[in-house]
């Protein structure tokens, strides 16, 4: 059995995991109109979930450039 420890939080990656899980949301939304039943559901909670992740991204991009203009973060 492994154990998974969890690596830095690298800041460089945030506007690329943005992106990436925006496409994933459109892909999904997309897929949304031939799915039903508890694929639709699923889908539409995940999509919920990943609402949420955009916005703290949106919020931890922000604040890192906020830190940068004031020079905390080089």
């Amino acid at each position: 059995m492994s154990i998974h420890a969890p690596g830095p939080n690298d800041s460089a990656d945030n506007k690329e995991r943005l992106k990436k899980t925006i496409r994933n949301m459109e892909a999904a939304e997309a897929a949304m109109e031939f799915a039903e039943g508890e694929e639709l559901a699923a889908i539409q909670e995940k999509n919920e979930r990943r609402k949420k992740s955009i916005e703290n991204l949106q919020e931890e991009i922000s604040a890192e450039s906020k830190s940068r203009i004031n020079g905390y973060i080089r």
